[in-house]
């Protein structure tokens, strides 16, 4: 059975049309790994430095936005700076250290993100 909206064509065409859209800006959104980071840093001499340290702030961003969801929605915090400031130019040697503290854990593909959210989560633990 044809759904009545479908049953125009047009309608459905660009439905069809929009779900692909979606469906390729959800895969090109996925998180950098920890190669593609590094990748990034030497791809440009000059700037390669800046780009990873602006993803780095970015996913320092969504790390302490994911969790005051978290902590909205009921589930125990991870993260309490209690009074303590997270500042922009903390992101690089946050993510550095948590790499060499734990040196046997990361493997290279795994994401920017789950390091940094650790980093955070043993710094800033409640």
């Amino acid at each position: 059975m044809t759904p009545p909206a479908c049953r125009a064509g047009r309608l459905c065409r660009w439905l069809v049309l929009l779900g692909c859209v979606y469906g390729l800006l959800a895969q090109a959104a996925a998180a950098m790994s920890i190669r593609e980071l590094r990748a990034l840093e030497r791809s440009d001499p000059e700037h390669g430095e800046d780009y990873a340290l602006y993803y780095l702030l970015g996913t320092m961003e969504a790390t302490l936005h994911a969790e005051a969801a978290a902590v909205r929605a009921g589930l125990p915090p991870r993260i309490c700076l209690k009074g303590r400031r997270l500042e922009p130019d903390m992101a690089a040697s946050l993510y550095r250290t948590e790499l060499r503290r734990n040196a046997d854990v990361y493997e290279v593909d795994m994401p920017v993100a789950l390091v940094f959210a650790n980093a955070v989560a043993t710094v800033y633990a409640c």
